[in-house]
C-alpha cells in the first residue's frame, strides 16, 4: 500500500490519527520537501522532531525525486506499506495527482489522508470560502522573465465580486541557471516570497496594464504568515499598507478581497491595518 498523507500546516503534531497510525505501520517513510514546509521548516532538528514523534527515519524528497524517480518508491510499494508525507493536504494547494496516477496504473492500492490545507485555514480572517474564484500563483520574476497570466484571472475574480487567493512562490533546490548551461547542476540558496515582493511584483504588472485596473495600491488585501502555527500572522488592509509590514518568516500568501459582506467586513475589522 501506498499512503499518501496530509501533514496539516504547523507542527508535527498536526497529523491525524488515523495519519499517525498509518506512518507507525509504514516500512519506508517519504516527505516532499519542495512545495511547502512547516512551521518549524525543513532543519535538522525539524526532521528530528517529526522522526521522534513518528518513530520512524524520514527520507526528504526534492521535486527531481519526485517527478522523475517516483518509479523507485512506487516499486517499493508494490511489496510494503509505504509512505508519501505532504505538508497540508494532499490534495491542496500543490496536488500529487500525477503520484497517483502512477500508482494506479502500476497496480498500486493508495490511500489518502487528508489534513487541513492553505485553502480552507484562509478561512480564518472571516472571507467565506465559497465566495473565492480561481487561485492564483506568483512567481519569482527574473531580468528575462516577468509571467503576468495571473493578472487575466484576478481581474475575472475581481469583474465578479470574487476573492483572489494568491500562493507566493516557493523555490528550493532549483539549480541556478549558469549551472545548467554548464552542464553540471548547482543549486541556488531556498527563496520563499514575502507579501511584501508579491505587492510589488503586482502593482508593477498593473502598471502596464491599458485595460481596466484589477487592483491598485488602495485595493483591500489580507496578508497571511504562517498559517496554522502558533505565531500566526493574520493582517488586513491595502496593498500599500501591507506592503510597509514586516510578515516574518514564511510561508506568506496574501488574498486580494472582492465585494465583501457585512458579516465578513466586521470580521475583517479584527485584523485591520491601523496605520
Amino acid at each position: 500500500m501506498l499512503y499518501i498523507i496530509g501533514l496539516g500546516l504547523g507542527d508535527e503534531r498536526d497529523i491525524t490519527l488515523r495519519g499517525l497510525e498509518a506512518v507507525k505501520k509504514c516500512h519506508k517513510i517519504y516527505m516532499e520537501a519542495y512545495t511547502s514546509l512547516l512551521s518549524f521548516g525543513l532543519s535538522t532538528d525539524g526532521l528530528s522532531k517529526l522522526e521522534n514523534l513518528y518513530g520512524k527515519s524520514i527520507t526528504l524528497s526534492d521535486r527531481e525525486m519526485v517527478e522523475e524517480k517516483a518509479d523507485d518508491m512506487l516499486s517499493e510499494s508494490r511489496d510494503a506499506d509505504v509512505a508519501f508525507l505532504v505538508v497540508g493536504d494532499p490534495f491542496g494547494a500543490t496536488t500529487h495527482t500525477d503520484l497517483l496516477v502512477r500508482a494506479k496504473k502500476m497496480g498500486i492500492d493508495v490511500k489518502i489522508i487528508h489534513n487541513a490545507s492553505v485553502m480552507n485555514a484562509i478561512g480564518i480572517c472571516g472571507l467565506q470560502l465559497y465566495r473565492y474564484g480561481e487561485t492564483v500563483s506568483i512567481p519569482f520574476f527574473t531580468e528575462t522573465w516577468r509571467p503576468d497570466s495571473f493578472y487575466e484571472k484576478i481581474q475575472r475574480n475581481c469583474m465578479m465580486g470574487l476573492h483572489t487567493l494568491c500562493l507566493l512562490d516557493i523555490r528550493v533546490k532549483e539549480p541556478s541557471l549558469e549551472s545548467l548551461c554548464r552542464g553540471r547542476k548547482q543549486y541556488e540558496p531556498p527563496r520563499y516570497m514575502t507579501i511584501n515582493t508579491a505587492i510589488e511584483q503586482l502593482l508593477e504588472v498593473e502598471q502596464t496594464r491599458e485595460e481596466s485596473a484589477a487592483y491598485s495600491e488602495e485595493t483591500e488585501c489580507v496578508g497571511f504568515a504562517r498559517l496554522g502555527s502558533e505565531d500566526q500572522m493574520v493582517v488586513a488592509g491595502t496593498m500599500r499598507q501591507l506592503q510597509m509590514i514586516d510578515f516574518g518568516a514564511p510561508l506568506h500568501c496574501l488574498v486580494i478581497t472582492g465585494k465583501t459582506h457585512p458579516l465578513e467586513e466586521e470580521m475583517l475589522n479584527f485584523y485591520r491595518c491601523r496605520t
